[in-house]
């Protein structure tokens, strides 16, 4: 069946209503307080990687797709791993704005309207349900005027839902992900795109493997 943003599947809307929960109640299996359910801090090990394609297409507004609670922009003074002390994270890319979007936070559940120069998502789709993944995707590239960025984990999640199960429900390689994304990017020429997806490497560790179009005309 062949799913939608106006017909998701029962899965999406189920897991829906188990991330408003814990933004609610928090990670009742491990105690873990409403207030650092999803914060939205997911994105800091991304922001170095981020302004480099923000640097190369020159964007100005941003849509974060997933933005948990948003906390990331709240931010001050802080350090970023790979860069120094930074004001706060818009300062840091140096852009006009960034619009939160996150269906599961009460606060930022509006769909955005019109387009952006760049759409992020950090940490998100692996939480999405597999058959859902196409329209979501689309729907990010959709909103793209310049840019695509978006990060996964390949493994399971240390969170665990109200039900039980792990968070992260959609545990793909890097080659799932790449001709996933190459489908659906064939379809914005000009967007620029790029893909980590982090998983546990064969003789330990982790490892990142970029994937991406690295041409905004390729």
């Amino acid at each position: 069946m062949h799913y939608s943003r106006n017909s998701p599947s029962p899965r999406y809307a189920e897991l829906l209503d188990q991330y408003r929960r814990m933004h609610i109640d928090g990670e009742t299996s491990r105690g873990a307080a409403p207030e650092i359910a999803f914060p939205g801090r997911s994105l800091l090990p991304q922001a170095v990687r981020i302004k480099s394609l923000i640097d190369r297409t020159g964007a100005q507004t941003i849509l974060d797709y997933g933005c948990g609670k948003g906390l990331q922009y709240d931010l001050r003074n802080f350090e970023l791993e790979g860069h120094g002390f930074v004001e706060s994270v818009v300062d840091y890319w140096d852009v006009a704005g960034v619009h939160c979007y996150d269906p599961c936070y009460e606060q930022y559940n509006r769909l955005p309207e019109g387009k952006f120069d760049g759409v992020i998502s950090t940490d998100v789709l692996e939480h999405c349900p597999e058959q859902d993944l196409e329209w979501i995707l689309q729907e990010m590239f959709g909103y793209a005027q310049m840019f695509v960025f978006a990060n996964v984990a390949s493994y399971a999640a240390r969170k665990h839902l109200p039900n039980g199960e792990n968070a992260h429900c959609t545990i793909r390689p890097a080659g799932w992900w790449d001709a996933l994304v190459r489908r659906i990017a064939r379809g914005h020429p000009r967007v620029l795109w790029e893909v980590w997806v982090r998983s546990v490497a064969p003789a330990g560790g982790i490892r990142d493997e970029r994937l991406g179009n690295f041409d905004p005309q390729a």
